[in-house]
């Protein structure tokens, strides 16, 4: 699901507009690119990371590249911030307060993973590797949530939870429209 060539997730495409325009986005664990290349054709300055470096060849001149083991070695991009933070089809939870560290004040993060049931229709199995009911909504406590689904989809047949929220953007509260607009006068 992260190969050369595929389209990008709606939900991603459905959400981008929650991030600030012509913002910054983090797309973690990238793979080949197919999130970075959409949102860098979108106007926002990327950076990708990914361990996988024959699926980051030539991804350099879309945006940042960073190599990073993100299961095993140390978390690449202390003390950055950005806009976006995208994550598809990946789960490390030990990375979670990472992710809410990485939200500039307003960013929002546009996530999107399996859920149990996967295992009943294909892969990832193992329990490691699926949501449980609600994981993403706790996970994402204390952020404005401002979409959230936890079901089937059928193309290709999966079990996904996915969520757009935002991090809070300081004592005026923003409002969120779900036709693209964001803030007053927006």
């Amino acid at each position: 699901m992260h190969g050369p060539g595929l389209p990008p997730s709606p939900w991603v495409t459905r959400w981008a507009h929650l991030v600030r325009a012509g913002g910054t986005v983090l797309d973690l664990a990238c793979g080949s690119g197919r999130h970075l290349r959409w949102l860098r054709a979108q106007g926002f300055a990327v950076t990708g990371v990914d361990r996988d470096v024959a699926a980051l060849a030539g991804l350099e001149a879309v945006g940042e590249i960073v190599v990073a083991d993100l299961e095993g070695g140390p978390w690449p991009l202390d003390g950055r911030r950005f806009d976006g933070v995208v994550v598809t089809n990946y789960l490390w939870r030990p990375l979670w307060p990472r992710l809410r560290e990485a939200l500039a004040p307003g960013g929002a993060l546009i996530y999107e993973t399996f859920a149990d049931g996967q295992q009943t229709v294909g892969r990832p199995s193992r329990p490691e590797f699926l949501l449980q009911p609600g994981e993403l909504l706790a996970a994402t406590q204390g952020l404005r949530v401002v979409a959230y689904e936890d079901g089937f989809l059928d193309a290709p047949p999966r079990f996904v939870q996915r969520i757009a929220a935002v991090a809070a953007a300081g004592p005026a509260a923003q409002r969120f429209a779900l036709d693209g607009h964001t803030g007053a006068g927006g």
